[in-house]
């Protein structure tokens, strides 16, 4: 039972809802009728948005499960500039801090205060005491020393602006040929907000439904769906288990798509030092920890 409540952040609070609000309003009146170009463009740039979170802040800049090579840590620092959220450097920190006290009071998305607050609610809240005391204690000394990191961290709303929202709907305007109207709906607001959600989802359904083979004492669970709209962030028992591990998860099938970017990197030389657990670790924790759905993964 958690005692304290978070102050609500007001202005986080009033541009997510009127975003939410004014997406729905403009799309509802532009976002139909559109090119087959518009739809397919707006698909892959949650692709390319995507593989910043998956394979760029969450696997290598958070968890340093692998390396790269200059030209990959470019490729996903502008992908992760696609997405629209705060810098890498506020996303790692954040996600260290979930990891290290996650579902307690110092985890900011903390699972145990509900669905909405897990899942978006937090972001339209100030940390409370616990999380901003905790998350001194994080060690961010790698990504501080990294001078392009904290480039994106310095500028990070110009960065996002550019990325996300300007040059794909001028792309979508001048190489597609779509209205104005239709490009800001599908690149400013459908894309922007799917995206947006899908993630939020391993911080809220991840942790609420799914089996726990790897260890059934904590929240993380191991969820299809959340691996379907992730591109295989959603074997997330496996992932609190092993955090090292560059594919987040025991098995790499059809949703892994961020496993198979970092290895088809691997193969050209720009991905190396790959971590991942072994057999003998897995089937050590599955044994002592698991749950009788052990076998579903497998």
């Amino acid at each position: 039972m958690f005692v304290f409540k978070n102050k609500i952040k007001w202005d986080s609070l009033l541009v997510i809802s009127f975003f939410h609000i004014f997406g729905f309003y403009w799309c509802s009146k532009y976002a139909i009728p559109l090119k087959l170009g518009t739809f397919l463009f707006a698909y892959a740039m949650t692709v390319f948005c995507a593989l910043g979170i998956t394979c760029g802040a969450h696997r290598l800049w958070t968890h340093r499960s692998y390396k790269v090579k200059a030209p990959v840590k470019f490729l996903l620092m502008a992908c992760f500039c696609s997405t629209g959220q705060n810098s890498i450097y506020d996303w790692v920190r954040d996600h260290r801090l979930h990891h290290k006290f996650a579902d307690t009071d110092a985890d900011p998305h903390n699972v145990n205060r509900g669905f909405f607050f897990s899942h978006i609610g937090w972001l339209m809240m100030k940390k409370n005491e616990s999380v901003l005391t905790k998350g001194k204690l994080i060690d961010m000394s790698d990504i501080e020393s990294d001078s392009h990191l904290m480039f994106q961290h310095k500028y990070h709303n110009q960065l996002k602006i550019l990325f996300c929202f300007l040059i794909p709907t001028l792309m979508n305007i001048f190489l597609i040929g779509e209205d104005w109207k239709c490009a800001v709906a599908w690149q400013c607001f459908i894309r922007y907000l799917y995206v947006l959600h899908c993630e939020l989802t391993v911080n809220s359904l991840a942790h609420m439904y799914g089996y726990k083979p790897y260890n059934v004492n904590i929240e993380a669970s191991e969820n299809i769906l959340v691996s379907v709209l992730t591109y295989g962030e959603g074997y997330h028992n496996f992932h609190h288990v092993f955090p090292f591990d560059f594919r987040a998860a025991e098995t790499m099938d059809f949703f892994s798509l961020s496993t198979k970017i970092i290895r088809t990197f691997e193969k050209i030389g720009w991905t190396y030092d790959l971590k991942q657990a072994s057999p003998e670790m897995i089937e050590a924790a599955r044994d002592k920890l698991g749950s009788d759905g052990s076998k579903a993964h497998n």
